[in-house]
């Protein structure tokens, strides 16, 4: 009984984030022309006003992101192209990390420096753990077998740290720098402020979301290799 509340709770820990942050953007999706201009209209407005006519707004099947070396603001066609609150919102917020390149501020430069570094060695910690079994098959040394396993872990779970050291960042962006643009700037309407921060708030925890889904990742190839 003690095991399965266990696992409950670790589910819910989980889960509950990305569900929450999936909620949001979705709830406040519809209606989806509550605003004139659409998301890439504002960004490409709050751009100008920034003077950072040199940074692109472009749509993307990758995930609402800007690029700190394309020099790019990306959305997802629901936002490039919606017109909702979630659309205006989330380009804001996006927007803000393009502010925070222009100012120099160091948690983007850092974050920027660790996921180059991340990426190869998430794959090699990928291809690690598939070798596991052979090399234990091989040489029949659980040691090396656990040493294998324990590299693979961890240079999966960096991703994980990635993401976790990200949330600063994160809501710098959305309180900041984005929400006073759109406050001082007048392109919320009326009693939408509230609704804007909660988006706000479920932008900045998407990569905290992100990062607690990877350790389901990385259960999962535990219980492949216990196997």
């Amino acid at each position: 009984m003690f095991y399965l509340i266990l696992i409950i709770l670790l589910v819910v820990l989980v889960v509950g984030p990305s569900y929450w942050v999936k909620h949001i953007m979705e709830k406040y999706s519809q209606p989806d022309d509550r605003y004139s201009g659409t998301g890439a209209q504002l960004a490409r407005i709050l751009l100008d006003q920034a003077n950072l006519q040199q940074v692109r707004v472009e749509t993307t099947e990758l995930g609402d992101h800007y690029d700190p070396l394309e020099k790019v603001v990306r959305l997802t066609p629901d936002k490039f192209n919606g017109r909702s609150l979630t659309a205006i919102t989330v380009a804001a917020h996006e927007v803000g990390h393009a502010l925070q390149d222009r100012d120099g501020y160091l948690p983007l430069k850092m974050r920027t420096r660790l996921v180059q570094l991340a990426a190869p060695v998430e794959k090699l910690g990928a291809g690690i753990l598939m070798l596991v079994p052979l090399v234990v098959a091989l040489v029949r040394a659980p040691l090396a077998g656990a040493l294998f396993l324990a590299g693979g872990l961890l240079t999966l779970g960096t991703s994980t740290l990635v993401h976790l050291l990200t949330l600063p960042m994160e809501m710098n962006a959305s309180f900041v720098r984005a929400l006073p643009l759109l406050e001082q700037g007048n392109y919320l309407k009326q009693g939408d402020a509230p609704h804007a921060r909660r988006l706000l708030k479920a932008a900045a925890w998407t990569y905290v979301s992100a990062s607690l889904m990877t350790l389901l990742n990385i259960a999962r190839w535990w219980a492949i290799i216990r196997r």
